[in-house]
Parts: C-alpha cells; structure tokens; sequence
C-alpha cells in the first residue's frame, strides 16, 4: 500500500470513523524480529512519542526495511506506528525520503487526538527518514 492510498483511506473516512481505522492498523503492526527483542539498543527511542516506541531502518538504497516497538497499551501510538509501516516498508530510500513531512498532518488525524500524539508521529516519520539518510550515505 502506497502513502498517496492511506491518505485516500483516511480521506473517504468520516472523522467519527478514523480513530476506529488508526486501531486497527495498531492491529496489524508486525512484531519486531527476535534480534531486536534480545538486543533492545539495536533500535532508536522516539523521544517524541509519549509511549515508549522504538525503531530500526535496515536495508540499502532499493529496499528500506522498518522495525517498530510500540506497546499495546497504547493503540494510537501503535496506530501510527502501523500506517508509517504499511506506508513505506519495503520502498526505496528515495520512497521513503520523498515522502511529505506533512504525512502526519495529510490523515486528518489533527483535530481528533492531541498535539503531542500528532507530534509523535512526526517524530517517528522524522527518524525513518534520518535513517534511511544514512543507510544510503553509507
């Protein structure tokens, strides 16, 4: 699934119903893999994020691969986490770097949750990007 179509997803969703879709992406959020469980420091802490998430970027210029913890018992926090997942695992770097900063925003998510949660968002958007920077420099 592309951005441009999770954009369009949110869009057609009355703004009583968006919340419900941002739970069940949180649903579908794929666990971390065992070397990330094992070996917590491996991932980056989003600072931005109220609950504790966690990311890895791994792949090179043709196929970036996103890692995510995120804790249940925070849905929307995992939610997002999720979209940014179904959004750009598996893309290019160049995908992934391309993508608008106002992803966050382009969901229609503002007005329903609060600023910080937003702010997460983009926190995490944020550092995939840094990251895939960097796989590529590399």
């Amino acid at each position: 699934m592309s951005a441009s179509d999770i954009v369009e997803e949110f869009s057609l969703m009355p703004d009583s119903e968006k919340l419900q879709l941002l739970l069940e992406y949180s649903e579908g959020l794929p666990d971390i893999p065992a070397k990330y469980g094992e070996n917590p420091e491996l991932m980056e802490r989003v600072e931005e994020c109220q609950a504790p998430v966690f990311i890895a970027v791994e792949g090179d210029e043709t196929a970036v691969e996103l890692f995510f913890s995120a804790p249940r018992e925070a849905p929307t926090t995992r939610g997002f986490a999720a979209v940014l997942h179904a959004a750009l695992n598996a893309k290019t770097a160049q995908e992934i770097i391309d993508l608008d900063d106002d992803f966050p925003g382009q969901l229609g998510l503002e007005k329903l949750i609060s600023p910080l949660r937003v702010r997460g968002m983009r926190g995490m958007l944020f550092r995939i990007k840094r990251k895939t920077k960097e796989l590529v420099a590399s």
